[in-house]
């Protein structure tokens, strides 16, 4: 009796023609990016709301609370981490549309906006609560995560 085979690797295959294909329509990040994309950022407190006029463009800061509404539910805390799961991660792929901030990137936008983050969290939380999105232990985790994240102090 044979071993099961995958596929060889070197076979040219045809992908679906959009990322939105692989991400199904009761997928927890499509939650994570139209609560995002309703919110005020200048009015809850978000710093660097506007973008600069001369120099590098900066990222959306939607997009960065977006990845980090993210790292939060699936308890992935380090800057690092969140980098390389941008690059990897075929949700984050989505949810970030393609960007890859690196890893000093996300710890200064957490660093300029940890009081605005925690506000926005507490009221994600709510949110999946009321819609029952996620189990009630689950929101209470994510909640203790949160607190512990951005009570972090590095030495």
């Amino acid at each position: 009796m044979a071993y099961i085979k995958g596929e060889d690797r070197n076979q040219i295959i045809m992908f679906p023609e959009c990322i939105d294909d692989y991400i199904l329509e009761d997928n927890p990040v499509r939650v994570i990016d139209v609560f995002v994309q309703t919110l005020d950022l200048k009015e809850l407190g978000f710093k660097k709301i506007n973008p600069n006029a001369v120099g590098h463009p900066s990222y959306d800061p939607k997009d960065m609370l977006k990845l980090y509404l993210y790292g939060y539910l699936n308890r992935i805390r380090s800057s690092r981490r969140l980098e390389h799961e941008a690059i990897r991660n075929i949700e984050l792929i989505w949810l970030l549309r393609k960007l890859r901030p690196d890893f000093k990137t996300i710890a200064d936008f957490r660093k300029d906006n940890k009081k605005a983050i925690k506000q926005i969290f507490r009221e994600f939380t709510k949110l999946c609560d009321e819609w029952e999105l996620f189990g009630k232990e689950l929101v209470a985790i994510a909640t203790i995560m949160l607190m512990l994240a951005t009570m972090y102090r590095p030495r």
